[in-house]
């Protein structure tokens, strides 16, 4: 795992750099400039095993295991074969670099991407602006994920669509107020069991019918076949490089070290401890999440490519239920319901995060998790084929992707922000190149869809 803190932070078995890493530092100059960041001073007593730290990365991870994931690899499976694979792996690549910058902001600043961009915004119509985009984003995530639920309630126990999303909004709330009431740590508890449940539901048919491995490898080649494999791949890409996933990651990591929630003796750890344990958390997150995103997708182009109907996940539950069995089947809607379950609990959350840094205002739990239902539940009612309305959530998502991709580069490139454990150069260029290509793909999209 590459290492990146600007200067590098002290190794960590030095004990003199440990201590000078938890020593108070001056303030760079500037007047957005906040104090160096640092770790409190330790109390007595030793910090508990790196495993303890982990943890936000694994919550976060969830949002690339949505039910647009699984919709768009699904899609990509069965209507392309192994074409898309390249484009899974890219993703998971990008993500994991994306996802580290993240947390090392909430880390390091003890703030958000969202509280750190809306205390910049020198203008309150052009924050305003922005925190618009950023929440529309944050309803087409809830459309997917609250869509998903209800396709497998349909699936398992015949619960009509509109009925299960409104349950599943409902386990969301529950699942924020864990959070609220009992802390960070009993939300991830939470969601990552839930996170068990969607590994061993998605990745079980993969075992049971392998893929074959000359189509695999042949799938690693970069190619398109035609403008709907280019609105597939743009789909997988929003679908892993989620903009909600890199609001929801720096506050997650920035409430998982909070005063309230960590151990006394890791809050005194020291900052270059704390983003050691973030690597080694995003790196365990992103390759459960890139495993998990390829089963689907080889599941299906093994099983399903050129099955009638099998684009959809209707059509998947019942392609893989006459052809692999009943148990492939049913373990893959428990998967999609554990991912629709977990995935909306950390939309809202990334939704309540994004209005109350930008938009600077506290909306009550319910009230904001009705606003976002709102639109997943209209369009189950309007009869709207779910999976197609998955896929396009996914689209939606991909244009946000610039929006809160450049300016995370951008903040954590900067002394005065990041102070020494801002990016080392290649790290921010590594960034900027992920988001030109975002930004291209997204350009060839749109053209293509204008195009007709």
């Amino acid at each position: 795992m590459p290492k990146d803190s600007g200067s590098g932070p002290p190794p960590a078995n030095d004990p003199a750099a440990a201590t000078k890493a938890t020593a108070p530092t001056k303030a760079p100059a500037g007047a957005n400039a906040p104090a160096e960041p640092t770790a409190p001073t330790a109390p007595p007593g030793r910090p508990r095993r790196l495993a303890w730290l982990l943890g936000p990365a694994l919550v976060a991870g969830v949002a690339y295991l949505d039910p647009g994931n699984v919709a768009s690899n699904m899609t990509a499976g069965a209507r392309f074969g192994y074409l898309l694979v390249w484009v899974v792996v890219l993703g998971n690549t990008m993500a994991w670099l994306i996802q580290y910058l993240s947390a090392k902001l909430g880390v390091v600043t003890g703030q958000s991407l969202a509280e750190t961009l809306g205390r910049r915004f020198r203008s309150d119509t052009a924050r305003r602006a922005y925190w618009l985009q950023a929440e529309l984003v944050a309803m087409a995530t809830d459309i997917a994920e609250v869509i998903g639920g209800a396709v497998a309630m349909w699936l398992l126990f015949g619960v009509p669509l509109p009925i299960g999303g409104l349950m599943t909004g409902a386990v969301s709330i529950a699942l924020l107020l864990v959070q609220q009431r009992r802390g960070a740590r009993s939300f991830e508890f939470v969601v990552i069991t839930l996170l068990a449940v969607i590994a061993l539901g998605f990745t079980y048919g993969v075992f049971a019918a392998p893929p074959d491995a000359a189509g695999v490898l042949g799938g690693l080649v970069p190619r398109f076949e035609g403008a709907d494999s280019v609105l597939l791949a743009a789909s997988i890409l929003g679908a892993t490089i989620m903009p909600h996933a890199i609001y929801a990651h720096s506050a997650l990591a920035r409430d998982r070290f909070a005063a309230g929630d960590a151990h006394p003796a890791d809050r005194g750890a020291g900052i270059p401890r704390l983003l050691r344990a973030t690597r080694w958390d995003v790196t365990i997150a992103l390759a459960i999440a890139g495993t998990v995103n390829l089963a689907i997708l080889l599941l299906a182009a093994a099983n399903l490519a050129g099955v009638p109907g099998t684009d959809s996940l209707e059509g998947a539950y019942a392609a893989l239920d006459t052809g692999l069995g009943a148990v492939v089947a049913t373990l893959f809607a428990v998967g999609l319901l554990a991912s629709g379950l977990a995935s909306t609990a950390v939309g809202a959350y990334a939704g309540a995060e994004i209005m109350q840094g930008l938009l600077r205002v506290r909306v009550p739990l319910i009230t904001r998790r009705l606003v976002t239902l709102a639109p997943a539940i209209a369009i189950l009612a309007a009869g709207v084929d779910p999976t197609w309305a998955l896929v396009l959530s996914q689209v939606v998502l991909s244009f946000g992707i610039p929006f809160a991709l450049v300016p995370l580069v951008w903040l954590t490139a900067r002394t005065d922000v990041l102070g020494r454990y801002r990016n080392r150069w290649w790290t921010t260029a590594a960034g900027a190149l992920a988001a030109a290509f975002l930004v291209a793909l997204n350009g060839v999209l749109l053209w293509l869809v204008l195009a007709g």
